[in-house]
């Protein structure tokens, strides 16, 4: 069967905070000057915000230049941040920072939903003329006979666990467009063949990662200060692993709690997800959620590199927008004002370029209003601040106050030194550690948690989690890193299992349980493991996250 195809304008890839930005900037634009553009969005998830996952608390730059009239169009920004802490942890105690450092006051700012921002962004984009398509991965860039991109094709549907079609089987579509936006976020499998193919990343620094895992609890209303917003460092992460951990309150007697770790951590017997459940029986954080409700949980990779790791933004045919570039800004904890900027830049640049009579094949405009935005200024003061905690958490402080109180920004280029797949240590040369029981009220097991992420896929489909060697996880990562990928997995993808006498060991793929965070396909020792997208709407169902 043939795929059959579509034609617009403008195909986005990915419903995130960037890729609809982009989208509405594009309609206004068709508004302003009566040129028509027809504009499309792919997005994987079963609906718009299904795979939306921040933490979040917003700074409205970007959406008060979107939408000056965001609050009369009743945008979903209903939680004022009201009061900033910063504590450091140890094992039993808590100490308040007696200055928030600049970066993290959050003034003006709102704590939100961002799958719920995203999911108004959408009824504001459709009602704009843009079409949206929940539930369609894209799993092929597409290219004409010169190289150029031009367009994307979703997958196909009704294929086996065996890789032969069902009786259920579509062929995927193409989805052809004269610029095609990637706005698929944090580590794009799309974007990922992108920078191979058009060299994106030579001169940069690598990317650099942390994992992000959250829940979201209600809690006994006495318990709960809407606005309220509280960061912690320290425990229980060793000084030499970068993250820290934020609670905030947002309305309904709501807390979303979530823990980060830097990817670039050395012990492979460290367990993000259990760091997590450890962090939330501290004496100072267990009180908050005891006799509360957990409501959903879920976990995401997220940009860390910066300044120094942002890519060429474009090639023939197309451009990349949002976190799926790396437009975080590391120190204020947030990404959603920068990655909507970036969308709105760069359909400024394409609907310019589509205009004009002979359209360039690469729309270079889009870089050059990126370095004249105020996105600029503000990544590249902050460039030095991430990068000083490689050498642990002191010298990182330390580094942070001097970049951030005496050179301001303007001191030289700190460099990324490894990617995150080349930090761990040997297993022989590394120091289990001993994670306590969950006990069912404020820390949980794996499972539970996937459960809560309303996570599903289709069981007869092929393993969307694709090994390059398969003799690579037993002979290499268990031998000398004693199989990782089951303890940097937040959601028991990843299992070793062996035969009744502890004899045969061999890996376990459970797919059906992907959270799609993409930290396997980050950490992964020697990049064995490549993420592809599963069948259209699998995957997590995230409800106000």
């Amino acid at each position: 069967m043939e795929r059959e195809s579509m034609e617009y304008d403008v195909v986005i890839v990915g419903a995130g905070p960037a890729g609809l930005a982009a989208s509405i900037r594009l309609k206004q634009l068709e508004a302003e000057h009566g040129r028509e553009i027809n504009v499309c969005i792919l997005e994987k998830g079963s609906e718009v915000g299904a795979h939306i996952l921040s933490g979040a608390v917003l700074e409205p730059r970007s959406l008060n230049e979107l939408f000056p009239d965001w609050q009369e169009r009743g945008a979903p920004l209903n939680t004022p941040a009201e009061r900033d802490t910063l504590l450091f942890l140890t094992e039993s105690s808590a100490y308040r920072f007696p200055v928030t450092p600049p970066h993290m006051r959050n003034e003006g700012n709102y704590i939100i939903s961002l799958g719920n921002l995203c999911r108004w962004l959408a009824e504001q984009a459709e009602a704009m003329g843009v079409e949206i398509y929940p539930g369609f991965p894209a799993a092929e860039v597409l290219y004409d006979g010169a190289g150029r991109v031009r367009g994307v094709a979703t997958g196909d549907m009704g294929v086996g666990r065996d890789g032969e079609p069902t009786d259920q089987y579509q062929p995927g579509m193409e989805l052809l467009g004269k610029q095609t936006l990637f706005a698929e976020g944090c580590r794009g499998s799309l974007t990922k063949t992108l920078f191979e193919r058009f060299e994106l990343r030579k001169d940069v620094d690598p990317q650099t990662f942390g994992i992000g895992l959250k829940e979201l609890w209600e809690i006994d209303p006495a318990k709960h200060h809407a606005g309220d917003i509280t960061h912690t460092i320290g425990w229980p992460l060793d000084s030499e692993t970068y993250g820290g951990s934020f609670l905030y309150h947002l309305e309904n007697n709501q807390v979303a709690v979530g823990f980060v770790v830097g990817l670039d951590y050395k012990n492979p017997f460290l367990d993000p997800f259990q760091e997590f459940q450890r962090f939330k029986t501290h004496p100072k954080i267990r009180p908050v959620f005891e006799g509360g409700r957990r409501i959903a949980y879920g976990a995401r990779a997220l940009n860390e590199g910066g300044f120094q790791s942002i890519p060429k933004l474009t090639f023939p045919g197309g451009a990349l927008i949002g976190c799926t570039a790396g437009f975080m800004n590391v120190p204020k904890i947030k990404g959603s004002h920068t990655a909507m900027k970036s969308g709105m830049l760069a359909a400024e640049a394409v609907y310019e370029a589509l205009g004009d009579e002979t359209p360039p094949d690469e729309v270079t405009a889009y870089r050059e209003k990126m370095e004249s935005s105020w996105v600029w200024d503000e990544l590249k003061a902050v460039r030095n601040i991430r990068p000083g905690f490689q050498k642990g958490l002191w010298s990182g402080l330390a580094n942070a106050a001097w970049e951030t109180y005496v050179t301001r920004g303007q001191g030289g280029r700190t460099l990324h030194n490894h990617a995150d797949n080349t930090t761990l240590r040997k297993a022989s040369e590394s120091k289990r550690i001993d994670y306590p029981k969950p006990d069912g009220q404020v820390s949980f097991d794996r499972l539970s948690s996937v459960f809560v992420s309303n996570t599903n896929h289709e069981e007869n489909q092929p393993v969307h989690l694709k090994l390059k060697d398969p003799s690579v996880p037993v002979e290499h990562n268990l031998a000398l890193y004693d199989a990782p990928e089951q303890r940097f997995c937040p959601a028991g993808v990843y299992e070793i299992v062996r035969d009744d006498d502890g004899s045969n060991p061999r890996l376990q793929i459970n797919a059906q349980n992907c959270v799609h965070c993409k930290t396997c396909d980050i950490k992964d020792p020697t990049q064995n493991i490549n993420w592809v997208t599963p069948e259209g709407g699998g995957g997590p169902n995230y409800p106000n996250m």
